[in-house]
């Protein structure tokens, strides 16, 4: 293959100029990026769980969850969960749903750029139209339907950060918790919706290093020597937030913070724990171990594939949580999703 070739065409240059180890170290990492060898079992949950995911979307582009997250966060989910295939989201299998999922969030988006139903909905939701973003042809998007006063993708997402910006402003704590005029947050919340912020910049919308700083400087203030994140105040454990706080470190370039250390530490040595919300818990762990520790994610992979593999149903449905089945199918699978690595949130 082009892949192969290039890399034994590297190996060689290496040897050559006498730099053999530096060599290894690029293949290792061009391995990791490119998800080569995905596991026959990733993939027959994926195909499972993507259908069924497909099967069960309602004509207005969402699927039934709880009555708390109604709105678009789950949807956004799983729009993730279907880019997350590598199918070709503007021809490919599941081209309509990711098309109707988007146009949903969309008409719910308000006039200042909020996506209901609360700030995890709005992060969510941002972080899809993120990643469908550049990838979904905006050109064909809204072709046959009535378009007249909506949006793209893209002003959609840029009016979305806009939003989220406008919130973190206003509120003392420079953070976010469920509504966006709350003047107090928490770091759950936070969490979400600095992803959806990350993601956004790395699309390319504007979003000023400050406000990450910010965001970042909160997450900090509640991490605690020992790896543990409190969640409004510096108390509590959580095997989530923690996670939370290692992606959030991770991907907003400060590995060099002791709390990126304390909460890689953390994560590391409790990698098997889910507490109360496993499938929530599942999803943070992937990304903040992925990126702080390949070793440990590959042991953590392995016992996540066989978890999924015993609740996943025969119709591709991956039950038990209280949010609903969409939620739980799309966030497994999602934890999956680095076996894969096409979104492009979780390049390493």
């Amino acid at each position: 293959t082009m892949n192969s070739f290039i890399k034994t065409s590297l190996i060689v240059v290496c040897f050559a100029l006498g730099f053999a180890g530096t060599c290894y170290a690029q293949l290792e990492v061009l391995d990791i990026r490119e998800g080569t060898g995905i596991p026959s079992e990733v993939r027959a949950i994926y195909e499972k769980g993507a259908d069924y995911l497909a099967s069960t979307q309602l004509e207005d582009g969402n699927w039934e969850t709880s009555q708390e997250t109604k709105e678009c966060g789950i949807c956004g989910l799983c729009v993730m969960a279907f880019l997350s295939t590598g199918e070709d989201p503007n021809f490919g299998k599941y081209s309509q749903n990711i098309r109707k999922a988007l146009q949903f969030i969309i008409r719910k988006q308000d006039k200042s750029g909020y996506i209901p139903g609360n700030m995890y909905s709005h992060g969510f939701a941002m972080l899809a139209l993120a990643e469908a973003y550049g990838a979904v042809d905006d050109e064909r998007f809204w072709a046959g339907e009535e378009k007249e006063g909506v949006r793209t993708i893209g002003e959609s997402l840029e009016l979305a950060v806009r939003m989220a910006l406008t919130s973190q402003k206003n509120n003392p704590r420079k953070a976010w918790r469920y509504a966006p005029t709350a003047q107090d947050a928490d770091t759950s919340v936070a969490g979400a919706v600095i992803m959806g912020l990350l993601a956004a910049q790395n699309a390319g919308i504007e979003v000023p290093d400050a406000s990450i700083d910010a965001a970042l400087a909160y997450m900090k203030s509640l991490t605690t020597p020992s790896g543990e994140v409190g969640y409004t105040g510096p108390m509590g454990r959580s095997w989530a937030r923690s996670a939370i706080a290692c992606l959030v470190f991770s991907i907003g370039k400060h590995k060099d913070w002791e709390q990126y250390e304390s909460t890689k530490k953390f994560i590391t040595n409790n990698f098997q724990e889910t507490g109360n919300w496993p499938f929530y818990t599942r999803y943070y762990q992937a990304q903040a171990l992925f990126q702080s520790d390949y070793e440990t994610w590959e042991l953590w992979n392995a016992d996540t594939i066989k978890t999924i593999q015993n609740i996943q149903k025969e119709n591709g449905e991956i039950p038990g949580s209280a949010h609903g089945v969409a939620y739980s199918t799309s966030m497994s699978l999602l934890a999956l999703a680095l076996n894969y690595r096409f979104l492009p949130i979780y390049e390493r």
